[in-house]
């Protein structure tokens, strides 16, 4: 059995040197013609972006603070992974695996951690304690980078139940959103001796003909939402799952470039009212923002959508372990309930939230929080 490793990130102070150098270097492109963020991110905000980045933002803070959680590697299915293994001080806590996606990382869910481990300090009840086990995706961050394809959502999620058998979870929960949710879809297809139920921030249904008539305001709503995207947002799926590697030396040699490719998206799926600093800080931005540049994933992360995306579309395999699904109001496609339990054999947990969007975890972690313990109560 490959041993568990313990890891501490110490970034060599000659990357962020470089760093620097890169962002002071920058070749700027014109204004965008119309202004606004119709084009992508406006060049003004851009400026003043990496400008904070290469003066003010400190690196080290978040190196600190994520030093703080408890790190560690090892190897599943010959690729190291690396992941937060965080117990809780309760003894009935119920291990659960978090799972972020693209453009995320581990970081959108530290606001999460210390709720769900430790709720009575939190001022809730010992009985809503998980064991969280967060990995990082392959091909992101410390994880490794896959040298050949193969690395399908099938085999992560089966990978994902090698990592909980190791740590010694028998039994246990798993969420995700994003690509995490592509992942916990697959847990909940492969893992039915070990896991108890999943719960997703973004269900991947499609629903029959049958449920495409006398379609409800909010199905409605959620066909013009999956429209847009596929007119305004789906661009980036599609460059990502046809040319990741063309795509990935802008994203893995300028610094500019990654920052605006991946905080377009923040402005674009959060619920952040035409700003994404309207919900994120400018700090907690670049964290994310960094762990693609600290490890030069801009092309091994893009990959996970040429390995998968097209075999999202449609699927209609149906999930017979309890599934939970919040649904988000600026989520990127916010099923009905009759479009969820057309799939998910056994739905035990469904709400729609006033707030938040994509990024459920990073946007509204006490709205998180809360529908998690909700849906698990249930399995405990």
């Amino acid at each position: 059995m490959s041993k568990i490793r313990a890891f501490r990130i110490a970034v060599p102070a000659r990357a962020l040197t470089d760093l620097k150098r890169r962002l002071a270097h920058t070749r700027w492109p014109e204004r965008e013609t119309p202004g606004g963020w119709s084009q992508g991110v406006p060049l003004s905000y851009m400026r003043e972006l990496c400008a904070y980045w290469r003066d003010d933002y400190d690196w080290r803070r978040c190196e600190a603070e994520l030093n703080t959680l408890p790190q560690y590697v090892t190897e599943l299915d010959g690729l190291d992974i690396h992941f937060l293994h965080v117990a809780s001080p309760h003894r009935n806590a119920l291990p659960l695996v978090l799972t972020h996606g693209w453009p995320g990382s581990i970081v959108e869910f530290t606001k999460v951690i210390g709720p769900l481990t430790n709720p009575t300090a939190y001022g809730g009840n010992a009985d809503d304690a998980f064991h969280l086990v967060v990995p990082t995706l392959p091909g992101y961050g410390f994880s490794g980078k896959p040298s050949l394809s193969g690395w399908t959502m099938e085999r992560i999620g089966r990978a994902w139940g090698q990592l909980m058998a190791r740590l010694g979870y028998a039994s246990y929960v798993a969420q995700g959103g994003d690509w995490g949710s592509a992942v916990t879809h697959s847990i909940g297809l492969s893992e039915l001796e070990h896991c108890r139920g999943i719960h997703v921030n973004l269900p991947l249904v499609s629903p029959s003909p049958a449920l495409m008539t006398n379609l409800t305001e909010q199905e409605r709503s959620a066909l013009a939402r999956i429209e847009r995207y596929f007119a305004w947002d789906y661009g980036t799926a599609k460059v990502h799952s046809t040319r990741p590697q063309t795509l990935g030396y802008g994203l893995v040699d300028s610094p500019a470039g990654l920052c605006a490719w991946i905080v377009e998206k923040y402005w674009a799926w959060m619920d952040c009212n035409g700003h994404p600093e309207n919900v994120l800080s400018r700090d907690e931005l670049l964290d994310n923002v960094m762990l693609y540049w600290l490890t030069a994933t801009g092309a091994s992360s893009a990959r996970i959508c040429w390995e998968s995306f097209a075999t999202l579309i449609g699927d209609r395999t149906p999930i017979t372990m309890p599934v939970g699904v919040s649904i988000y109001p600026q989520e990127i496609f916010r099923a009905s309930r009759r479009w969820c339990e057309e799939r998910y054999t056994q739905l035990i947990h469904y709400n729609t939230l006033d707030k938040g969007g994509h990024f459920a975890a990073f946007e509204q972690p006490a709205l998180f929080v809360s529908e998690l313990r909700t849906c698990f109560r249930q399995l405990r």
